[in-house]
């Protein structure tokens, strides 16, 4: 990957905003307007610094320009959930904030912290002010959004009387989740960019790790905060049912591993430099599952709900765009130059 990802960059930097009404011409800086709010070039090209990674190829001027079209994009909707925060009071607390700026920070020293910062071109007050935005517009999302969709019992029933086969085992199941940490530096994909790069910084990190689950926290949050396994941090560690089958082939210390393990355990698996933890959720014998079964409701109500939500998002996004006055300065360009690259392309 050539570059960290838009909202990755949004979250460390913060917004200059002014406040006066769209001018007729606008100044050759100002990318777009948001009911007289501009977003200007500077604050973009320097989100954009932030998303590139350290000693990766610089990229092309039309990823670059595509990039700098997501950061706009992403801006105006920021823009627009922030004016709704305002609108209904919701300001994240000082506690709140520490918490998830300490999450984000994960077990970096202040030495690598300053680092990583230096790295983003950002500040730790910058940072922090980019913490405050991403749980403002969250709270908006819950009490806009999330809060408003709910699931009956009847309709619960009604989609598993329709689909019963999906609920039909044909084999004994097994739901894995996993955090994985290598002193191999590689690229990583958690929510703390968080890798550790030695033998001493891989087991600093497992036994931090250790403690933070005997005390009580949340494996998928750990995983999806530190697990250097590209594919299943961004899912909170969850490598979903795996099939009796699929065991029965895997390499014998993990078919071992898993055999051995109950419901709700953990085992430790090191190949070389990589150590597994891995986490044996459930397991679910073969044969037909019915809507009495706790797992079965649970898992179709939050299956309906994920999905209204998602729906009811992009309706609620495009709405509050719809109800706005948004010009959008830097697409105009990139349309007007006619297929070629305007000045936006320019990596500063």
């Amino acid at each position: 990957m050539l570059m960290r990802s838009a909202s990755a960059a949004l979250l460390v930097l913060s917004v200059t905003a002014c406040g006066s009404a769209t001018p007729a011409t606008p100044a050759p800086d100002v990318w777009a307007v948001v009911n007289g709010t501009e977003i200007k070039r500077d604050k973009v090209d320097k989100y954009f610094q932030g998303m590139l990674n350290p000693g990766a190829p610089t990229p092309s001027e039309e990823e670059a320009v595509g990039a700098k079209l997501g950061l706009v994009d992403e801006l105006i909707t920021e823009t627009l959930l922030l004016a709704r925060a305002a609108e209904l009071k919701i300001v994240p607390t000082a506690e709140e904030i520490d918490k998830a700026v300490a999450e984000r920070r994960g077990t970096l020293s202040d030495a690598d912290f300053a680092k990583e910062l230096e790295a983003r071109k950002t500040t730790a007050d910058e940072f922090r002010a980019g913490v405050s935005r991403e749980l403002t517009k969250a709270k908006v999302l819950e009490q806009d959004v999330t809060g408003k969709v709910n699931v009956t019992d009847e309709e619960v029933t009604a989609y598993f009387e329709k689909n019963q086969a999906q609920f039909n085992v044909p084999e004994r199941q097994y739901h894995l989740a996993q955090i994985v940490v290598t002193s191999v530096p590689n690229q990583v994909n958690n929510q703390q960019n968080d890798d550790a790069r030695s033998p001493l910084e891989a087991q600093r990190k497992l036994e931090m790790i250790a403690t933070r689950l005997k005390e009580g926290e949340n494996f998928a949050a750990l995983a999806a905060n530190f697990s250097e396994d590209p594919a299943s941090a961004q899912n909170g560690g969850d490598l979903g049912m795996v099939g009796q089958a699929q065991i029965d082939q895997a390499p014998p210390q993990l078919r071992s591993a898993v055999m051995r393990m109950k419901p709700g355990e953990l085992n430790t698996i090191t190949n070389g430099p990589t150590t597994t933890l891995l986490a044996l959720v459930r397991v679910i014998e073969p044969g037909q599952r019915s809507l009495s079964d706790p797992e079965v409701k649970d898992g179709i109500r939050t299956a309906l709900k994920d999905r209204r939500v998602q729906l009811l998002q992009s309706a609620y996004l495009e709405r509050l765009r719809g109800d706005a006055t948004v010009v959008n300065y830097l697409a105009r360009q990139v349309v007007d130059a006619q297929g070629k690259l305007p000045d936006a392309a320019v990596v500063r």
